[in-house]
């Protein structure tokens, strides 16, 4: 099975990398700067990702998974916080950057009927609602809008779209006093991953099979 996934440089990426490359899966990961071997790609740059989709070829894409992003607004407080450039950056990467990477390999998944895997969270829902962090909290719940709509167009050829939040996890991201390590989360996902089918598309699914609500 080929692989792409996004964000892999560290943490869910990275384990996701290397657990499916122990398993023999070829696996194209990516980082912005292209340290470790892996294809140095900017997903908010179109032509970065067409650099990838040249890279690629025409070679058939079993998996995509969409894990890079970016919590900029982790620490911003009001009324003097959340600038405008930093809404920008959020939301190019977490949002367009999903999209424009679909977009651009869409041939290769279309002729394996691939599988697409985007890492949301559950501050996309609209049932969590503890105030702050708006910038990730609105790029995550417009990449869940946007996987669901995905999964709706992409069902015609044979495309299953997933969406998912992979729990509060002990990255840089989630920080040292998360709830579960980062293997724990990736020994889920990899499960939700090979569940996805065309007979539940466009779920939103926490790493443990839970569903989410929107």
């Amino acid at each position: 099975m080929r692989i792409v996934i996004t964000g892999a440089s560290r943490g869910i990426g990275q384990e996701l990398s290397q657990r499916y490359q122990a398993q023999g899966h070829e696996v194209i990961g990516t980082s912005r700067s292209g340290e470790n071997g892996l294809v140095a790609l900017d997903v908010t740059d179109p032509d970065a990702l067409l650099t990838l989709k040249k890279t690629i070829g025409d070679a058939p894409i079993e998996l995509l998974i969409c894990n890079a992003g970016i919590y900029p607004d982790k620490y911003e407080t009001m009324p003097d916080g959340y600038p405008a450039q930093m809404w920008q950056e959020g939301w190019a990467t977490n949002v367009t950057g999903v999209f424009l990477t679909v977009q651009a390999l869409l041939p290769n998944i279309q002729e394996a009927r691939g599988k697409i895997a985007i890492i949301s969270s559950q501050m996309a829902s609209h049932t969590r609602a503890p105030g702050g962090s708006y910038i990730y909290r609105a790029s995550k719940a417009a990449v869940l809008n946007l996987g669901r709509n995905l999964a709706t167009d992409l069902s015609r050829d044979g495309i299953s779209v997933g969406i998912y939040h992979p729990g509060w996890v002990q990255t840089d991201m989630g920080g040292d006093n998360a709830e579960i390590d980062v293997g724990t989360s990736v020994s889920g996902l990899m499960d939700r991953f090979t569940d996805l089918s065309l007979s539940n598309t466009g779920c939103f699914e926490a790493w443990d099979g839970k569903a989410m609500p929107y």
